[in-house]
């Protein structure tokens, strides 16, 4: 029988860790304490300050998890719903009036199950401008959603969504087009 030890090896700079361990104590004491929707700006604002490149008409609730804030971009009018966690070991980003719903997990890392490390891998997640990402919904690394594209609740993405289509379910599958019909 062939026994295969792990051998983790965190590839994560020492400068990722330390920035990481402050921005937690700030994100505990200066950014959830301050809930309601007027302390938007004080929460890009602090956003900001570890490197997040934010929309001053963009916003994250209090209770949205960023794990590496100098890895998120939004543009104009993207929000960030309560409850969301972004696990962002590489970017995430956001294009104009995107809406990332409730308990939703954008999460752009893993391990490469091929080697006996187990080594981090990582890859990008963008949201293009016009989706919207319902609740709870689960975003995979290395994902595009296309401009205009709706993920259903509860949906599970691994692969790209094309522009202006509809998905559901795990994994993710065309449901139907989407038409916006009061224009």
């Amino acid at each position: 029988m062939l026994m295969v030890v792990n051998e983790y090896k965190n590839r994560l700079s020492w400068q990722n860790i330390l920035g990481r361990a402050l921005w937690n104590i700030v994100y505990f004491f200066l950014f959830r304490p301050f809930g309601t929707k007027i302390f938007c700006r004080w929460r890009n604002f602090i956003l900001r300050c570890f490197g997040a490149q934010i929309h001053s008409r963009a916003g994250v609730y209090s209770s949205a998890k960023i794990w590496c804030p100098w890895k998120l971009e939004m543009k104009e009018n993207a929000w960030i719903g309560p409850g969301v966690n972004c696990y962002n070991a590489d970017w995430i980003r956001l294009g104009k009036n995107v809406t990332i719903s409730q308990g939703t997990y954008l999460c752009t890392a893993s391990h490469d199950i091929t080697n006996s490390q187990n080594l981090l891998i990582t890859a990008p997640i963008i949201v293009e401008e016009q989706s919207w990402i319902a609740a709870e919904a689960f975003i995979m690394m290395g994902v595009t959603i296309g401009q205009g594209a709706v993920v259903g609740a509860r949906a599970c993405v691994f692969k790209d969504v094309e522009p202006w289509t509809v998905v559901g379910g795990n994994p993710a599958k065309f449901i139907k087009k989407r038409e916006i019909k009061d224009q």
